[in-house]
């Protein structure tokens, strides 16, 4: 007979309560078990010790037996010391985005990129257009020679005249 170390649900709608039990893993949830090792309530805070309680002796006992732990009682047992703590599963598949919006996660990594590399490509410019500017030498003032408007020129040539 396979066993399983899982929680049994009960309490009302909404409202639950979970025993943890030891019952033949055919059997349904909620369903005929072996025994009864302790309890579970959700709605407890989680600092709260009544959150969890648990009949270690008899845990240990049916754990030698050979009765396999569900995840979440397994994490109860390795919060306890009962047992070691397992390995926290991800389910990366699911989590992964559809092909499509992969597409258009490259594509816009792709454009963040270029923009970035752009900005740097400017600063760089700019930087070598400064020191380029610093080391040039200062040119001569030129004498600046003042232009007679054209209108000028004709009026005083004919006031001449």
């Amino acid at each position: 007979m396979a066993l399983a170390i899982r929680l049994s649900r009960g309490g009302r709608k909404n409202r639950p309560h979970y025993s943890i039990v030891v019952a033949d893993s055919r059997m349904p949830r909620d369903g005929r078990f072996i025994e009864k090792l302790g309890t579970y309530n959700p709605l407890l805070a989680k600092d709260d010790e009544k959150r969890v309680t648990l009949n270690g002796e008899r845990i240990t006992y049916w754990l030698g037996e050979g009765a396999k732990a569900s995840e979440r009682v397994a994490i109860f047992l390795g919060k306890a010391g009962l047992a070691p703590v397992p390995e926290h599963r991800k389910s990366i598949q699911k989590a992964l985005p559809k092909a499509k919006a992969q597409e258009r996660l490259a594509e816009k990594e792709e454009k963040a990129k270029a923009a970035e590399d752009a900005k740097k490509q400017a600063k760089e410019e700019a930087k070598v257009a400064s020191e380029a500017e610093k080391e040039a030498p200062i040119a001569e003032e030129t004498p600046v020679t003042e232009e007679v408007p054209v209108e000028d020129k004709a009026s005083e040539e004919t006031a001449e005249s």
